[in-house]
Order: structure tokens, then C-alpha cells, then sequence
């Protein structure tokens, strides 16, 4: 029998209506029997409905569906935009730190100064100079040592020490090589790093030479052995773990001070590179603990929990009232306001990209004596990867230079890292060879050496100036474009395989003399290729709009990319442009 049976046939009993063939009773035995048989209709009724009763309707299990999922991705949401501010809050904390390790440098910086124009002008008198350096001396010091070394002597030794001997005095040949390279920058604090000595610690010289000549003053703070320092929990940065090194790199050996038990750090990190004297000091911090405070570190679990609580408490207004049309109003106001934040964070996003890819390039160009040079670069007009191009101008000597121009494929931060290497790499073979066949086949052995999953096409131009002549080798890259009087040409010649791409050929140069007065122009594909067309095509373009123009190189370079590039392509561009000054 179904419930819906029972519950028909329990309805019927319970109402006095017998089965057929049940007989008839005597009027009082009916009454009673009736009675009693309602009590058991009821109590069986009862009964029946309790399994009913604890299954959930179509609308209730949708709206408990909906409320979970929705809470799960609010709480998602929640805790990514929590790890990102966390990471934005960690990062503006190391460039505090960067501050504040920036701004104690002239407290360094200032007595070593003032010692050494002292010495200078007293010709080294060491009474004079004890006194005026002994309070930077000692616990309550910035120094432990602090030695004065006569520059120009056949003998490199210190002839006024206040405090131990430093430990540079026994390592002649690091000190020689020291202070020759000090004194290339005067006026200007040098490093050097004791880090693997008995009394490991940072040297800190400055000079004020004349002419070669003059007094150096060398001051020595000690490092802790271990290079482990206490954590501080009053100071004004006990929120943040972190790891000091000396120069541009993380590596173990020039660690100076850190307060991690582990190395290197894992998790959430930022990094902070500050000026320190002629070097730099790497920062590497870790927060201890949540940035933001403990509420919004806990706020994806309250976020999850009270959704679950008004979930429960929804679904079971949904069983009575069904207002499925108020959670759908609701919704639809939780994700307009998701989509109001991802298009705020799109346009910052953006802009960082932006900022870093210009990071990556030159700053300026070098002066090249009978050249004009000018250069631009424009990203692509949507999205928020970094792209790969790049470009740089490297003098040769006896009045030539090499000029690179490339493309790494793909985008985003890998593309922005090969990009990086590849043209690290071009630059440290270019002050090798000089020839551009040459200069590409080490570039593309560099590369294919080493697992990758990316090339790059590179174009390659040795400049003569006197001499009016171009040498190019091109690795798959567009060739450049000549400008000269009553005539616009693509130098055309057989190009290479692009950088990173197996082949058995390698490549082929080109040599061209030019007019005086010519015009070259280098540059990326994005500057030409264009979506639905053929690449001659966009060459004409690029040909037609640099022809006949009398005006100077940088407003015929700063015209093509705002004409061709800016705004009118899905990829980045880089165009740079020489011009014979006679």
C-alpha cells in the first residue's frame, strides 16, 4: 500500500466509515469503538507523517543547494581578496623597511665623510683624528673599528686604527682590490662584505682622493656569527620576518642578518632592493601573522559559517514561503558587486603590468657620436600580460654600435622573464663579439643549452658611423626599414631561425652602405601585423607613413606608434629608430 493510501484509508477509519463487510455494532459498542479508533487513526497518522515531514521539497533543496554554493564562493572570494590585500599590505612594509634602511644610511655615511676631509686637511694627523672618530667607536658606536689607510703607497696598510684591528688589514690582496675599486667613486660610501671571515661583518670605506692621493677611511661593524638575530616583539616591524643580503641576489653566502630559523623562506614574501653605499641590500620579508588584523584573516570562516546558519534558517522560510525571488535578488546584488571589484582590480592589474614591463627596458639610450636615436615602446591595447619585446643600444668603440631589437613569445611573467634573459644575455655576448651572425649563434646556443618552452626572434644591426655602413643578421625577426633621400626600402635578407628553435644553418649577415642623412627603423611585429590580414600589408603601411616625412627622429618614431601601435593592436610594440647626424 502507498502512504497515500494509508493515509486515505486512515482518514476514512477516523471519520466512522467502515470497510465493507465489517459489520455494524450496537450503538453504544460504536460510539466507543469510534472513539477509540479515531485515537488510533491519529497516532497512525502521526506516525506516517514523520517521514514525510523530514523530506525536503524541489524549492526548499534548491534554495539550500543555492545558499551553500553561494557561500562557499563568497567565502572563496573572501579569502582571495584577503591573500591579495595581504600581499599588497606585505609589500608596502618592505618598502617601509626600504625607507627606513635607506634614510639610516648617512648616519653611516656622515662620520667615515667628515673623518676622511679631515684627514685630508690635516695630512693624516692622528691625534686629530682619534678624537674626532673615538664616540662612532665602541658598544655605544656605529663601528667597532674604524682605521685610517693612506692612498698612493707602495704598501696598503691602516696608520691610524681606533678600536681591534680591522680583519681587511689581514687580507691584503681583498683590500688592495678594494680600495682600487673605491677609489673610482669618490664622495661615495663603498661595501665590502667580511661574510666568511673569522669575525664575520660589513667594511664601510670613503675617500675624498687628490689626485690619486689622499686618505681613506675604513670603519667595521660585526655580523652575528650565525647570522640569526632575535625577534624584537616591540619594535616597529615585529609583524614581519626577514632576510638581508648584500648585492642584488639571495644567495646563501651573502646573507647578513635574518630572523628565520629557515632559509630560504617559503609562503608569502616581497622583496625590497635599497641603495647601500655603492652596492645594494636585498630584503626579503615574510609576515608573522596576518598584515590586516585577525578579523579579516578570520572573516572567510565567519563568512562561511553564518552563510551556512542563514542557509539553514533560508531553506526553512523556503519550505513555508518560498522566497526564492528575494535569494535571487540578493544574488544578483552579491555579484554585481563581484564584478564591480574585478573590473577595479582589472584596471589596476593593468597598470602594474605596464609599469613592470617599462621597468624591464632601458631607461635611455646612449649617446652615439654622429647618431640620432630614439626609441618607443607601447603595450597592447586590452588585457593585463606583460608582453616580450625589447630593445637596447650597445656602443662598440671606434665610432660603431650594435643595436637589438627582439620578441619573446607569449606573455604574462614568464614571457616578461625570458625577455629579461634573453636580453641580459645579448647584452653580456655583445661586450664579447661584435659581428651579428656571431652574436646571434651564441645567443641561440645560450638558449638551447637550457630546457625552455619559448623563443624569441632577435634582430641584430652593427652601425659604422663613419664609414655609412649597416652589418645586420636578422633571427626571424621583420626586416628593418631604410629611409633615404626619395626612396623608403625594407632591407631585405635571409633571416635565421628565431632564437630557442633547433637548426642545422645558422646565420647569414648583410652588409649595407647607406646616404648620409639615412634613417633605419627596427621593430616588432606588433607594430605591423595586424588581425585578418597579411603581413605585406601592414609593411606598406608602416612604409607609406615614414615616407616623404622631413621631420626630426624622435617625432617620426613617436608619430609611427601612436599612428600604427597605440590602441589599434592585441600585442605589444617596441620601434626604435637611427639617424645619421652628416
Amino acid at each position: 500500500m502507498s502512504a497515500q493510501e494509508a493515509l486515505k484509508a486512515d482518514g476514512a477509519e477516523a471519520s466512522g466509515v467502515r470497510a465493507p463487510g465489517s459489520g455494524s455494532a450496537e450503538p453504544g459498542e460504536g460510539a466507543a469503538e469510534t472513539g477509540q479508533e479515531r485515537s488510533r487513526s491519529a497516532g497512525a497518522v502521526s506516525a506516517r507523517r514523520g517521514p514525510l515531514a523530514g523530506r525536503l521539497s524541489r524549492a526548499t533543496a534548491t534554495v539550500l543547494a543555492l545558499g551553500l554554493l553561494l557561500t562557499a564562493a563568497l567565502a572563496f572570494a573572501c579569502q582571495e581578496v584577503y591573500e591579495a590585500n595581504e600581499g599588497r599590505l606585505l609589500g608596502l612594509r618592505a618598502r617601509e623597511v626600504g625607507f627606513v634602511l635607506t634614510a639610516a644610511v648617512p648616519s653611516l655615511q656622515t662620520p667615515l665623510a667628515s673623518a676622511a676631509e679631515l684627514a685630508d686637511s690635516t695630512g693624516g694627523n692622528a691625534q686629530k683624528f682619534r678624537t674626532f672618530i673615538a664616540p662612532y667607536v665602541g658598544v655605544h658606536g656605529e663601528y667597532t673599528s674604524v682605521s685610517l689607510w693612506p692612498l698612493g703607497t707602495r704598501r696598503l696598510a691602516p696608520t691610524v686604527t681606533v678600536g681591534p684591528s680591522p680583519a681587511l688589514a689581514s687580507l691584503p690582496a681583498r683590500a688592495q682590490a678594494f680600495f682600487a675599486q673605491a677609489a673610482h667613486e669618490p664622495k661615495l660610501m663603498s661595501v665590502i662584505g667580511l661574510l666568511n671571515t673569522r669575525r664575520p661583518g660589513l667594511g664601510f670605506e670613503f675617500n675624498a682622493p687628490i689626485a690619486g692621493t689622499g686618505f681613506a677611511v675604513y670603519a667595521e661593524t660585526p655580523l652575528p656569527a650565525n647570522r640569526r638575530s632575535t625577534h624584537e616583539s616591540d619594535s616597529a616591524f615585529d609583524d614581519l620576518n626577514y632576510a638581508a643580503y648584500l648585492g642584488r641576489a639571495r644567495a646563501p653566502s651573502a646573507l647578513l642578518v635574518t630572523n628565520l630559523r629557515r632559509l630560504p623562506p617559503s609562503g608569502r614574501q616581497a622583496t625590497e632592493q635599497v641603495p647601500f653605499g655603492d652596492s645594494y641590500l636585498t630584503l626579503v620579508v615574510t609576515p608573522n601573522g596576518s598584515l590586516g588584523g585577525t578579523f579579516f584573516q578570520s572573516l572567510p570562516w565567519i563568512i562561511a559559517i553564518s552563510g551556512v546558519f542563514i542557509t539553514l534558517i533560508s531553506a526553512f522560510v523556503a519550505e513555508r514561503l518560498a522566497l526564492g525571488r528575494t535569494r535571487a535578488e540578493q544574488l544578483a546584488g552579491a555579484l554585481d558587486r563581484v564584478a564591480s571589484e574585478n573590473r577595479r582590480m582589472y584596471a589596476e592589474q593593468r597598470g602594474i603590468a605596464q609599469t613592470l614591463q617599462h621597468a624591464l627596458l632601458p631607461d635611455a639610450l646612449p649617446d652615439i657620436e654622429g647618431l640620432w636615436l630614439s626609441a618607443r615602446y607601447v603595450p597592447a591595447g586590452s588585457g593585463v600580460d606583460i608582453g616580450g619585446d625589447w630593445y637596447d643600444v650597445v656602443p662598440a668603440g671606434e665610432g660603431r654600435a650594435l643595436l637589438l631589437i627582439g620578441d619573446v613569445s607569449g606573455h604574462g611573467l614568464r614571457a616578461a622573464t625570458a625577455m629579461a634573459s634573453t636580453r641580459h644575455a645579448a647584452l653580456a655576448y655583445a661586450a664579447e663579439v661584435q659581428r651579428p651572425a656571431a652574436l646571434l649563434q651564441k645567443l641561440s646556443d645560450f638558449l638551447s643549452a637550457t630546457p625552455h618552452e619559448y623563443f624569441a626572434t632577435v634582430l641584430c644591426i652593427l652601425v659604422d658611423v663613419r664609414a655609412h655602413r649597416l652589418t645586420i643578421a636578422s633571427a626571424g625577426h621583420p626586416p628593418p626599414l631604410l629611409l633615404e633621400p626619395g626612396q623608403a626600402r625594407f632591407l631585405e635578407l635571409e633571416p635565421g631561425a628565431p632564437i630557442g628553435v633547433r637548426s642545422a644553418g645558422g646565420y647569414s649577415e648583410l652588409e649595407v652602405t647607406v646616404a648620409p642623412g639615412a634613417t633605419v627603423l627596427a621593430f616588432t611585429d606588433g607594430l605591423v601585423e595586424r588581425r585578418g590580414e597579411i603581413l605585406d600589408v601592414g609593411l606598406e603601411r608602416l612604409r607609406a607613413a615614414a615616407s616623404g616625412s622631413e621631420i626630426d627622429l624622435e617625432d617620426l618614431v613617436a608619430g609611427l606608434a601612436h599612428d600604427l601601435a597605440s590602441g589599434r593592436n592585441n600585442d605589444d610594440t617596441a620601434i626604435m629608430g637611427l639617424r645619421w647626424r652628416a
